[in-house]
């Protein structure tokens, strides 16, 4: 039984109003149509507290907070892929975080040609424990317009339309078994920190990782 709420790092643009209001009505409707069993993590958020403005801290506090998440979500929207989402979805992959790719964008792009694509580069599918939500966004909207919803009302089912979705394929992705052993989980922690370097090594020391991966592994995320 699960005994606290997953914490879902939620990565993908922040970079224009609709990114940021629309990251936290997705956030909020995570957290509702899930009973609270997932917490949702926006670095948008902890972006605002770092205290030391280079780009190094700003990288150094978002990894930081990926690795103290239990889960990723990770936003494949646009023509190609935000690459800072893709350098964090690769580094969650590293430890087997449990992970739901959504795209809401309609478009095609990048290998789409292919029979077992995806619209965006190769390179960013086929990883165990990781489940695609594809959404199209226009078809949702025009289908809750018809319904003559008001504005408000067609924005919140909107975001809890998407969330409905975005709980059930986080579900299905945390409940597969990891191929990381509890035993081995703490040295392949200190093995991505490793990778990371800058100041991570000493905000996420080894005695630190070895508490993060006990409540990992108490949430179910190990055998």
């Amino acid at each position: 039984m699960q005994k606290r709420a997953l914490k879902i790092y939620w990565a993908g643009d922040l970079f224009d109003a609709k990114d940021l209001c629309g990251n936290l009505l997705l956030a909020d409707a995570v957290e509702k149509i899930s009973g609270n069993r997932y917490k949702v993590m926006l670095p948008q958020n902890g972006e605002c507290e770092v205290v030391e403005r280079s780009s190094q801290s700003i990288r150094d506090a978002d990894f930081e907070l990926l690795y103290k998440c239990d889960c990723i979500v990770a936003n494949f929207d646009g023509c190609d892929p935000d690459s800072g989402t893709v350098v964090e979805f690769c580094f969650a992959k590293m430890v087997d975080m449990p992970a739901v790719l959504l795209r809401s964008d309609f478009r095609n792009s990048g290998d789409a040609t292919l029979p077992d694509s995806e619209p965006w580069n190769l390179m960013c599918s086929h990883y165990p424990r990781t489940r695609v939500l594809h959404i199209n966004s226009m078809q949702l909207y025009h289908r809750l317009r018809q319904n003559g919803a008001a504005n408000g009302e067609l924005v919140k089912e909107f975001a809890f339309s998407i969330a409905r979705q975005v709980v059930a394929a986080l579900d299905e992705s945390a409940a597969q078994k990891s191929w990381l052993a509890r035993e081995d989980a703490v040295s392949q922690y200190i093995r991505a920190v490793k990778s990371i370097g800058g100041a991570l090594e000493k905000s996420l020391d080894e005695e630190t990782l070895d508490l993060l991966v006990k409540e990992k592994a108490a949430a179910g995320l190990f055998d």
